[in-house]
Order: C-alpha cells, then structure tokens, then sequence
C-alpha cells in the first residue's frame, strides 16, 4: 500500500507535526505500508522519521500576520514559488503512483497549487483515492463559508474526493453544521475523534530530576508552539509575581520559529530568576507535558490535544489574527471545563500569574466530559476500507468500534 500525504504548512509547525504523527500511527498499523510526504515545512528535518517514509521537501511558503502569502526564502514572487510547488507534486504523484492521496485542510492546497495533480490523477491514476484530512476548526463560520464557496472547495470535495476525515468531535464544533456542508458533501465526512499522540520518549521522573525539582515543587511548562508569533505570551509569563515563589518551577520553550532576537531578548529576562528554565526548542514535547503540573499555551490543535490527552490543567492563550480558529477552540473547550482560557486582549502579568497560581491549587474532580482521543485507529480504519473495499465488504461488521488496534489493522491489511 503506497500513501502520498500533502501537508499544508505556511505557519508554524502545527500542519507537519499533525500528520507526522498519524503517518507514524498508520506505518505500525498497515504492513508493508509506504508513505511519501510532500511539505514545505523549513523543520522537516528536525524530526525523527521512521522507517517506511520519505518525504520531498518542497520551497517554503510564509503566511505572516497579515495572512499573505509569500517565499519564505527564495528570491522569487509566490506565483512563480506556487507554480514550482505544483510540478513537484504533479512530478512526484505521477511518478509515485499512490494507492491514497491524503490532503491537509484544503482541497486544491495553497493557491490551488494541487488543481493540477486532482485532475490528472482523476483521469491518468483513477484507482487513486482521495481523501481531504481537516482538523476540528478551520474559522470563523462566516468567513470559512465565504472562503470555501469562493475556491469551490465544495465541489471540489464532491466531484474529486472519496472521503473526508475530522480529527474533532461534533460535541465540541460541528463542522458539518457549522460549515454549512451540503447534504452530499456531508455525507462524505466521517468525525475520527481527536489524536493522542504517542508517549515522550523519557519519564516524568527523570525529567523533573533533570531539572532539579524538588518532589513538593510544582512544574509550569510554557509554549508557544512554532513560536513565531509567541513572544508575547512568555514576555507576559516572565514579568508574573509567581516567578519568585520557590514552589513554583517554570520550563520555557521558544519554538524553533520565533525570530532570534525575540529569542534574546527571553533568554536574558529569565535569566534573573533561579526557577525558570528556557530552551529553544523539543521534539520530545510529550514527556515534558506529562512532566508538569500546568501548561501554559496558545490554542494550536496539537498543542491542546497533547496536553488534554494527557489530563493536564491547561491555561490556553490563543491566536487571534489571522485567523479565529485558536479563540473558537479554546472558548469551546472552556465551557466544556476542559481547560482555562484567556483572550489575549485580556492578557496582563498580574492576570496571568493569578491564574496560574489559581490552576495550581488542589481541586476535587470536576465531573468535566472527557474527549474522544480514537482519531488515529479511526484514521487507519477508513484508510484501510478505502483501499480494500472489495476485499473486506464480506467481513466489514467485524470492525470493532470505537477502537481498531494496530495488530487488527495489521490482520485486516494482511
């Protein structure tokens, strides 16, 4: 089985390490399976890749704070750096021959840069199925309507796409509804649940001995994710009052894309206070959040899920501009109780360091839902089906649910 993956990845690191991770889910599920990765993601490299997939590295993109797009780093306009991308995947798609094209949050990918590749795969590889993997919000209702009718992302789903999975649940948006998807092409969507991510690589034990806490200190961990528009949040972090209490230790990290003076100017103001720790950058963030007792965070997906996933209290910061997908998430998941949430026009020191101190007294079972965290089985499940529909239609009842475990998928696939 031979999986091509498209990552939409003009901000942050969100989009990469999101399917990084269900590529690494579905090599351990599905024997033999290849994965070829196509992104543009400038820290590709910086991840631990396993065996079964490889990857083209395409010219990054940026998508700054203004929302425009433009070439991260060559020298040309982003037509012509659009239009580069475009032969590539066309290139590599044809050549590649993939059993399933799975494409990250927009159909025809950035600037219509996949147009090319749909269409020639629809009449040259037909037996090529195409499935569109959308996180649990996009934005605003309102403008991601206008957005999809404008770019004929509906049709695009109706006319090309086989599936559409939702790494969300209906419970917290749905996007059906929300979306105003029409009744054929919702009929095409199937909610997978949200992703828990596998375990870090080191035990909260050794990380907090690594770090010198004593067993009464209580651990906050800081991050902005990518970090690229972060610095705000650990410039307000690091001006709190809770910084000089000598029970409260606190580990920063500045994401790998924050610009190094903002980087400078973080590293020389913690370096006054003896309980904060500052890096740059992990990509073990997993054992670090189960090595705390809060996090501090923007509302990015995979942040909150992994901090979620692994029942942390959380005080979540989102991103406002330029997009609301971060407010809407963090104000749903607020009044579901499952964690904090803090408009960053609200955000001072003294509000930030109450809460946290808030967050970090003893507090009886909330009663708080839980959230459904099967998405990467759910994943492998309709991959599978997709790809052997013929094969399994006779034994299709025996997929157990809400769970498929990775020796079933195995069986199923062998």
């Amino acid at each position: 089985m031979k999986l091509m993956v498209y990552s939409h990845d003009a901000f942050g690191l969100g989009n990469i390490r999101r399917m990084l991770e269900i590529c690494q889910y579905l090599l351990k599920a599905i024997p033999d399976l290849s994965i070829l990765l196509v992104s543009g993601s400038p820290m590709l490299q910086s991840f631990r890749l396993p065996p079964g997939l490889d990857y083209i590295k395409l010219p990054c993109l940026n998508r700054g704070k203004s929302g425009e797009l433009s070439a991260k780093y060559l020298r040309l306009d982003v037509n012509t750096t659009v239009k580069l991308r475009s032969d590539l995947i066309l290139t590599a798609a044809l050549s590649y021959k993939p059993d399933i094209l799975m494409v990250d949050k927009k159909p025809y990918g950035i600037k219509g840069e996949l147009k090319e590749t749909l269409s020639t795969l629809k009449i040259d590889l037909p037996q090529t199925k195409l499935v569109l993997l959308l996180r649990d919000i996009l934005d605003l209702p309102a403008t991601t309507r206008a957005e999809w009718k404008k770019e004929s992302y509906y049709s695009a789903i109706y006319h090309l796409f086989h599936q559409v999975l939702v790494v969300g649940t209906p419970e917290v948006f749905n996007l059906r509804e929300e979306y105003a998807f029409p009744s054929r092409v919702a009929e095409k969507v199937r909610f997978c649940g949200y992703l828990r991510k596998e375990a870090g690589h080191q035990s909260r034990h050794a990380l907090r001995r690594e770090l010198n806490l004593q067993p009464s200190q209580k651990l906050v961990l800081v991050t902005p994710g990518g970090g690229e528009d972060g610095y705000p949040m650990l410039s307000t972090y690091l001006q709190g009052q809770h910084l000089t209490n000598p029970e409260i230790r606190s580990l920063l990290f500045c994401g790998p894309e924050m610009p190094a003076h903002e980087q400078r100017q973080l590293f020389q103001r913690a370096a006054q206070f003896p309980q904060v720790t500052i890096r740059e950058f992990t990509d073990d963030m997993m054992s670090y959040i189960n090595a705390a007792d809060l996090v501090v965070c923007m509302g990015g997906y995979n942040t909150i899920t992994e901090v979620l996933s692994q029942g942390k209290r959380a005080i979540a910061i989102p991103r406002i501009s330029p997009g609301h997908e971060q407010l809407i998430r963090t104000e749903r998941m607020a009044a579901l109780n499952l964690l904090r949430h803090i408009h960053p026009n609200d955000l001072t020191s003294d509000f930030l360091s109450q809460a946290v101190m808030d967050e970090l007294q003893p507090r009886s079972p909330s009663g708080a839902p839980t959230l459904d965290f099967q998405g990467l089985p759910r994943i492998g499940e309709a991959l599978v089906k997709l790809v052997l529909l013929t094969a399994l239609a006779p034994i299709s009842p025996l997929f157990p649910e809400p769970y498929i475990a990775p020796a079933y998928l195995a069986k199923l696939a062998s």
